[in-house]
């Protein structure tokens, strides 16, 4: 009796405790965004190489002292020693991509607003799929192709309703997407093997300085005089502002480590719903009914995407497939199926 009630009790635990993640999580990913949409207006801080130059200063730095204070938590540190020409190879294209995300994704806060950059952002799943099955990380078949085109259809019916459409904006946003979702495709091929064997806190230790590299190069390449009075004046603003962005690295990096990156991206989703309603009631960002009922369509091919590949063996699962008269997977082919008939004697 005492085993059992014990065993109940981890997993109330466990319970409590990944709740309380997805919840840190969409709140610190909420406020990063509102947080970083308040500094890039043009009489704040318009300067968003310097102000992600500013995130990952904080995250290199901090990461360096909890790796110093507790190297255990780096396994993956010990695991790369003597490979620093592998390591380079995967962080160079990792760092410039992450670069490039964070910089257009806030420039695009200066042209659009919270909302419809969220709107986009569900198009994300689409764009990470088809380059993990570029990469030959993940197989195409008939149900995510249904799926793919449902997700489509919202976001485009979700972005389309947009009432102040920037398209120098809208570039910025989709720009910033297709990086994000490449440095997430080459972060899992890196954290899943490469070579390395990182973990999520190794593989942050290890981007945050060559991202940094990145942006610095770029703000010395448009060098704008007025930043140092800018940093003096919002420095207040922008010290919160990175020590938010090291939570919100450490959070993203324990819900994948706890949950699995199929927990992450559903709390990303019930992320963009809080994010949503909170920027129209409490900012009164402009939502058309176009827009909620693309967005509700958008959402929920996602939660499908996402239940399907947490639960493939479910009914829902073995009903799309019917429905779309796919084979069952013993009958697919792969690369160990034969694909000419043999003979049992060959005549000479």
């Amino acid at each position: 009796m005492t085993n059992t009630s014990g065993s109940q009790a981890l997993s109330v635990l466990d319970i409590i405790k990944r709740m309380s993640l997805c919840l840190a999580y969409i709140v610190a990913s909420a406020s990063m965004i509102r947080f970083n949409k308040f500094l890039m207006n043009k009489d704040r801080f318009p300067y968003s190489m310097c102000l992600t130059s500013c995130h990952m200063s904080m995250s290199f730095i901090l990461c360096l002292v909890l790796y110093l204070v507790k190297p255990g938590a780096f396994p993956g540190v010990a695991n790369s020693e003597g490979k620093k020409l592998l390591v380079l190879k995967w962080m160079a294209p990792i760092g410039v991509a992450f670069a490039v995300s964070l910089y257009t994704s806030n420039q695009a806060y200066m042209y659009c607003s919270v909302t419809f950059l969220q709107f986009m952002k569900e198009g994300n799943v689409i764009i990470a799929f088809s380059m993990s099955c570029a990469a030959g990380l993940q197989a195409m078949n008939r149900v995510r192709c249904a799926i793919i085109a449902w997700i489509i259809a919202g976001s485009a019916m979700a972005v389309s309703g947009e009432v102040n459409f920037v398209f120098v904006g809208f570039m910025y946003q989709l720009i910033s997407q297709f990086a994000e979702c490449f440095r997430a495709v080459m972060g899992e091929v890196v954290l899943s093997g490469g070579g390395l064997k990182l973990d999520p806190l190794s593989y942050t230790l290890f981007v945050a300085p060559t991202c940094l590299a990145v942006l610095v190069g770029g703000i010395i390449a448009n060098w704008d005089p007025a930043i140092p009075g800018a940093l003096a004046k919002w420095w207040p603003y922008l010290l919160p502002n990175a020590l938010l962005a090291f939570v919100l690295n450490m959070l993203v990096a324990t819900i994948i480590k706890e949950m699995s990156a199929v927990g992450f991206i559903l709390a990303g989703v019930c992320k963009d719903i809080a994010l949503v309603l909170f920027s129209a009631v409490v900012f009164a960002e402009v939502v058309t009914a176009h827009q909620c009922f693309g967005f509700m369509v958008a959402l929920g091919g996602v939660f499908f995407w996402s239940f399907l590949k947490a639960s493939p063996d479910s009914q829902a699962a073995m009903l799309a497939a019917r429905l779309l008269r796919m084979p069952p997977e013993s009958k697919m082919p792969n690369e160990n199926t034969i694909l000419l008939p043999q003979t049992s004697s060959t005549k000479v």
